[in-house]
């Protein structure tokens, strides 16, 4: 069976399991964060879709869990999907798993090989190919907040080289078509503006947030090339916005925004982090 090895366990997040639970735990509790710890009181039902960014934990952790609060309002995903960049290029274009698990420091995740073959097949343009998620961390440091929520689940996992208008659109699509009617979780791995200071930072990703909330496509590729907004997973984003939109949802929400300076204390030059809902 293929596993795929975690690639920055003990850097963007601990390798030791009970000190991983604390870090995630912390997030929660952190002065940025909710301030409550998962599972939500209410319950909700159907395709839970969100906006997450990825970070390590020390940095934009307290924001990820705000995204992670309000997912675990649905209480047993029959699926997990996460769309996230490939911020190295290595392998397919848009590419996912076709079978196998990816391991973290709080055990196994089980690729959903029914799914894979269904994303393939609805859209024409994913790729099974592995070596695209190697080195990835977009991806994997979203797997270990999952588990401290719902233990096991089944993940559909999908990396983003190519991250253009038609890209996202055909992708949203094709996810729109599967998952309609499942109790399902769908997850945009992104951070936003890179290394700039944190006013600038802030009026860049504000501008791109209202583009989210309103599920306007066209506006926020827009924006990306007007304001130059340097937020590495934007197809991530576009893709769950159109996956959205065609799913009947009518808007986003913007749960936290924050940025590496509001640890570090230094604002010179930020990384931007969003947690979003769509409704």
């Amino acid at each position: 069976m293929l596993v795929r090895r975690p690639a920055v366990a003990g850097s963007f997040y601990p390798d030791d399991p009970a000190e991983l639970r604390a870090a995630i735990e912390g997030s929660y509790l952190s002065r940025l964060g909710p301030g409550l710890l998962p599972p939500a009181k209410e319950q909700r039902k159907g395709v839970q879709a969100c906006v997450c960014p990825h970070a390590g934990y020390e940095y934009s952790g307290p924001v990820a869990a705000w995204s992670y609060l309000w997912l675990s309002a649905l209480r047993k995903p029959e699926l997990v999907v996460i769309v996230a960049p490939n911020h190295y290029g290595i392998g397919s274009g848009v590419s996912t798993f076709r079978e196998g698990e990816w391991a973290t420091p709080l055990g196994r995740v089980a690729v959903d090989s029914e799914a894979a073959d269904q994303i393939v097949k609805l859209t024409g343009l994913v790729d099974f190919d592995p070596e695209a998620h190697r080195k990835e961390h977009s991806l994997e440091v979203q797997l270990p907040f999952l588990q401290q929520i719902y233990g096991t689940f089944k993940l559909l996992p999908i990396s983003l080289s190519f991250q253009d208008v038609e890209t996202a659109r055909e992708l949203g699509r094709g996810l729109s078509k599967m998952l309609k009617g499942r109790d399902v979780i769908l997850i945009a791995s992104s951070d936003l503006t890179h290394y700039e200071p944190a006013e600038v930072a802030r009026e860049k990703d504000m501008a791109l947030l209202k583009t989210v909330q309103a599920l306007d496509i066209e506006a926020f590729y827009d924006v990306l090339e007007q304001k130059r907004v340097t937020a590495c997973g934007y197809g991530a984003i576009a893709t769950v916005m159109e996956a959205s939109r065609l799913l009947g949802f009518r808007r986003g929400e913007l749960l936290k925004y924050a940025n590496s300076g509001d640890t570090t204390g230094d604002y010179a030059a930020v990384v931007g982090y969003p947690s979003v809902s769509f409704e």
